[in-house]
């Protein structure tokens, strides 16, 4: 499966988490350590997204192939500086297209989005759910994949003005029904709120005075990395960090 960060907080390069940290992202693409569900390398594509201001829309940089062959990222990600990020290294799943629209994040609007796992029976098990979206929105899909239908079934949520973390919670309770075993970690953010989930697959997680980091694995030794426990949220504000049981009830319909 892939491996994916965020962070929150105040202003900081990017370069740090993906690229110099003993365990950096970088590192994780081709070394891994916690490859639930299968795989050994993340080399079937990566990105960036970022804010280059407050309130401003995230700029994304992405490429199909793996991230230690990428020349232009190292130097990019330490001239930016920017309050919140998203970055992520993917391994596709057997069948989808290894392709650069299939790399996260996903970006629109305001919103930055990836996806760490991997729906069960796809796509057979998402029949119903995605016949909920417009047709248009499932003719303009950025890839024939899982990640990128879960974003638009997100991104309708977004737009029709649903809070975050409740959308992201409905969306994990609604493919977990639609397709049982599936892995559904996720990264959100506007810029301003971080929402995560661990849904099977591990996420930790580092407060710092700066800011807060969210990691498919920890990026370095620091002593103050935590593990999320499996099937919570996470929320991340300029107030701090709070975790939310993910729970739903089957007993309705």
């Amino acid at each position: 499966m892939c491996r994916h960060l965020a962070y929150l907080g105040a202003p900081t390069s990017p370069a740090e988490l993906m690229f110099a940290a003993p365990h950096a992202l970088l590192v994780q693409s081709y070394a891994p350590r916690d490859m639930r569900g299968g795989g050994s390398v993340n080399a079937d594509g990566f990105g960036l997204g970022w804010y280059p201001e407050p309130g401003a829309p995230p700029l994304r940089y992405r490429r199909q192939g793996p991230l230690w062959t990428d020349q232009a990222l190292p130097a990019l990600a330490a001239a930016t500086r920017t309050t919140a990020f998203v970055a992520a290294a993917r391994n596709g799943t057997t069948g989808m297209p290894v392709t650069e629209a299939a790399a996260a994040p996903f970006v629109s609007g305001r919103w930055l989005f990836s996806h760490n796992g991997v729906v069960r029976g796809w796509p057979g098990s998402m029949a119903g759910l995605a016949a909920g979206l417009d047709v248009t929105e499932l003719l303009t899909l950025e890839a024939p994949t899982d990640s990128a239908l879960l974003w638009a079934l997100l991104r309708e949520r977004l737009r029709a003005g649903q809070d975050p973390l409740a959308a992201v919670t409905a969306l994990v309770g609604e493919v977990e029904a639609a397709a049982p075993g599936s892995r559904l970690n996720f990264l959100l953010t506007d810029g301003e709120t971080l929402v995560a989930t661990t849904w099977t697959h591990a996420l930790s997680m580092l407060r710092t005075l700066g800011g807060v980091v969210l990691a498919s694995e920890p990026c370095d030794p620091d002593p103050g990395w935590t593990a999320v426990p499996d099937r919570h949220a996470v929320r991340v504000t300029a107030a701090g960090a709070e975790l939310f049981p993910l729970t739903f009830d089957r007993s309705t319909p």
